[in-house]
């Protein structure tokens, strides 16, 4: 059966792999409807039968679906990865997803804020444990670019504020460390020295860094509800994202000049190409201040 095949994959990439919870259902949804189509469309119920026809086939309809560039190269990345496994295990006598063509993705420039909002942002104080929390959180997304999803599973124990620096796991388990900033270690350190006690109450401390107002860790939607809130005091009116930040911290250090490997290091890139997307930006970011202050622009 074609889904046997499928099952012992994904189990390879949990266990070997060690891929994300959020990464391995992005293999899933794709690979499902691949083998949906491959059984019912198609009906092969081998996959030593399927050839890279079946796989062009599949691909021309989720195309002609209306899907994006970069879906259809997410759908390509899930295809070949299970090929590639089936061959290798020896389950068929060949890789019947070589040589297939991956469409040029549509490169979206990300949404920074200017420095200025960043810092109109992180200005927003008020009298309560909430809002020191708050204020500690978007400190340090700021300070080192981390994802939302590594930000909430933080531990207080990756903290390193003596010597300036967090550990932190990200995509595939793999492990960082970021530089910590005077400004973010203080704000968390004052988080720590109260708020943090005070929120979690007489609850059960789990040792997540980042709590709600019942003591719970905090969840992505329960940070997004923050972000909203904070911005919205700030008087920011641009939309803001959980990654703005993330976009923010890389577009600002290569606008003062920091190595771009040393970004994609602190990013957490696997690839420096993903990183390279906030050059785009940066040079960007120059032309608009060329042509507003250069006499003859």
């Amino acid at each position: 059966m074609l889904t046997n095949s499928l099952d012992d994959f994904f189990h390879y990439l949990l266990i070997e792999r060690g891929l994300s919870e959020n990464t391995l259902t992005s293999y899933k949804r794709d690979l499902k409807q691949y083998t949906d189509y491959i059984g019912k469309s198609v009906q092969k119920s081998d996959w030593e039968e399927v050839t890279r026809n079946d796989i062009v086939h599949f691909l021309h309809k989720v195309k002609d679906s209306g899907k994006s560039a970069a879906t259809i190269s997410r759908y390509i990345s899930s295809i070949r990865a299970f090929h590639q496994f089936l061959f290798r295990e020896q389950l068929v006598s060949g890789d019947a997803s070589l040589h297939l063509e991956i469409p040029k993705k549509d490169r979206k420039l990300p949404d920074v804020l200017s420095v200025n909002d960043v810092e109109k942002l992180l200005s927003v104080k008020e009298d309560s444990a909430l809002s020191v929390r708050n204020t500690a959180m978007l400190e340090l997304l700021y300070a080192t670019g981390l994802r939302v999803s590594e930000l909430i599973t933080l531990k207080v124990s990756d903290l390193h504020l003596t010597m300036g620096f967090v550990q932190c796991f990200g995509k595939g388990s793999k492990e960082r460390i970021v530089p910590l900033g005077n400004a973010a270690k203080n704000a968390v350190e004052l988080y720590l020295s109260g708020a943090r006690n005070h929120l979690i109450k007489n609850n059960k401390d789990t040792g997540i860094l980042f709590v709600n107002h019942h003591g719970n860790p905090l969840t992505r939607q329960g940070f997004w509800k923050v972000l909203k809130k904070v911005a919205k005091q700030a008087g920011i009116t641009k939309t803001i994202t959980p990654h703005t930040l993330r976009h923010s911290f890389a577009t600002h250090l290569l606008e003062n000049g920091a190595d771009l490997r040393i970004v994609q290091e602190m990013l957490g890139h696997e690839d420096i190409a993903t990183t390279q997307i906030y050059t785009h930006v940066t040079k960007g970011r120059l032309k608009d201040i060329y042509n507003s202050y250069h006499p003859r622009a």
